[in-house]
């Protein structure tokens, strides 16, 4: 399912909002992608430990000029405010805990040692990928078609290579589509792939496309 994500308002302190607009454009991101890069990376509880900066002072306003509306040309004096758009979960309170978090580890105030956890080692790691690719190859081998001793040389010799059945009566797209989907497992380039099995799919889709 898509998040849902929501454009928020976040009334601030105009020198807040201009120190994040400006750590933005250092970045070249949005104020929406610092946000979202602190919450991905930083636990819950930091960003609930960080001071809010909260809401701008009564003498803190900036003035706009109204674009729409009766009043539309005249302007108007308002709080300050970032426009931050994220994931509809969040509250103003915690946007502005967590830019503040930002502006804090960007000027070196304040720094947060993430633990790593009881995290497998590299080497464990690749061993695992390794595994993996091997039950890959051999689920691979178990299902694949078998090598055809003299090569392709009948329709329905083709079709089997494809994994269309004899008597089937394919689109060339739809042929063209299978071998799309077949050359990407059986090419030798690919982590289970298998050269027999590539030259036989190259001839079966020669002789289809001759013969469709």
């Amino acid at each position: 399912m898509t998040e849902r994500k929501k454009s928020y308002t976040v009334p601030c302190a105009s020198t807040f909002r201009d120190a994040v607009m400006a750590l933005a454009a250092t970045r070249n991101v949005n104020v929406g992608d610092i946000a979202r890069s602190v919450m991905l990376i930083l636990p819950e509880a930091a960003i609930a430990a960080t001071l809010d900066p909260g809401e701008p002072t009564v003498k803190d306003r900036e003035t706009i000029v109204l674009k729409s509306g009766p009043s539309a040309g005249k302007p108007w004096r308002r709080k300050p405010r970032l426009q931050v758009r994220l994931p509809a979960i969040h509250s103003v309170e915690n946007i502005r805990r967590t830019l503040n978090l930002a502006l804090a580890m960007d000027s070196g105030e304040q720094n947060i040692l993430i633990e790593a956890g009881d995290q497998p080692s590299a080497h464990e790691r690749l061993s695992k990928l390794a595994d993996e690719i091997e039950r890959l190859r051999t689920v691979n081998n178990a299902l694949a078609f078998m090598p055809l001793d003299n090569g392709v040389l009948s329709r329905a010799e083709a079709f089997y290579v494809l994994g269309f059945a004899p008597k089937a009566k394919p689109s060339r797209t739809a042929i063209n589509a299978k071998y799309r989907m077949l050359a990407a497992i059986h090419h030798p380039d690919s982590a289970y792939g298998d050269h027999r099995r590539m030259s036989q799919l190259n001839e079966a889709i020669g002789f289809l496309r001759q013969s469709v």
